[in-house]
């Protein structure tokens, strides 16, 4: 904690399975009570909360999350609210301050440390990966995959999208989350799509053979 200013209350969301990274977008679909009264609340000041994974086996929140800002609201019928909002600075729970009706927390903001190196072939080695995989999905599938033509180049940024987007590994999502070093983050992304790359590739190599035997 390096100054009062990096430390304030925040109205907590805790979700299950799910890890919202900065600058990445989270659509909801607001229908409890005790939220829709948060959203209302949040709504007449700055429009932020925090947004931390559950965790079903210790049944508690993770302690390390991210903020996240409504930047869009459509009000339905009996009070419920459909929001988007937009990931922003990450924080770590130092206390809880509120339990009911529903969770407010005193939170400290977290970045990732000054890299040591130059991480941009880091950055790019991964983006290439990245590439490598959606073709060879695409060559399993049969079906092409249209990669958004923003995906970051700025190797924090991309160490975030590139979480943010695997799928059914929330667990490990949150150990990226919680990392507060990007080369650190980048190499363990590059391990996973290293792996994922490779079972691609057999499973390509399988595919070819068993239609060359057919044929």
């Amino acid at each position: 904690m390096t100054s009062s200013i990096a430390v304030r209350e925040l109205p907590l969301f805790p979700l299950p399975d799910l890890v919202l990274f900065p600058g990445r977008p989270l659509p909801l679909h607001i229908f409890e009570f005790r939220y829709r009264m948060m959203m209302n609340t949040i709504l007449e000041s700055d429009r932020r909360f925090g947004v931390l994974m559950w965790d079903p086996v210790k049944g508690q929140p993770a302690p390390v999350g991210c903020c996240a800002e409504i930047v869009q609201f459509q009000r339905l019928q009996d009070d419920r609210m459909k929001i988007l909002t937009l990931g922003q600075q990450r924080f770590r729970v130092l206390e809880y301050t509120r339990e009911k009706p529903y969770r407010v927390g005193l939170v400290e903001w977290i970045e990732d440390h000054p890299p040591a190196i130059d991480l941009r072939p880091l950055a790019k080695e991964v983006n290439q990966l990245l590439h490598d995989v959606v073709r060879l999905t695409e060559k399993l599938s049969g079906q092409e995959i249209d990669l958004p033509e923003d995906i970051p180049e700025l190797p924090t940024e991309l160490s975030y999208w590139i979480a943010s987007n695997l799928h059914n590994v929330p667990d490990e999502q949150q150990a990226l989350l919680e990392l507060q070093d990007t080369e650190a983050r980048l190499e363990r992304e590059s391990e996973i799509l290293t792996s994922t790359r490779n079972h691609l590739a057999a499973r390509t190599v399988l595919k070819d053979t068993l239609k060359d035997v057919a044929e």
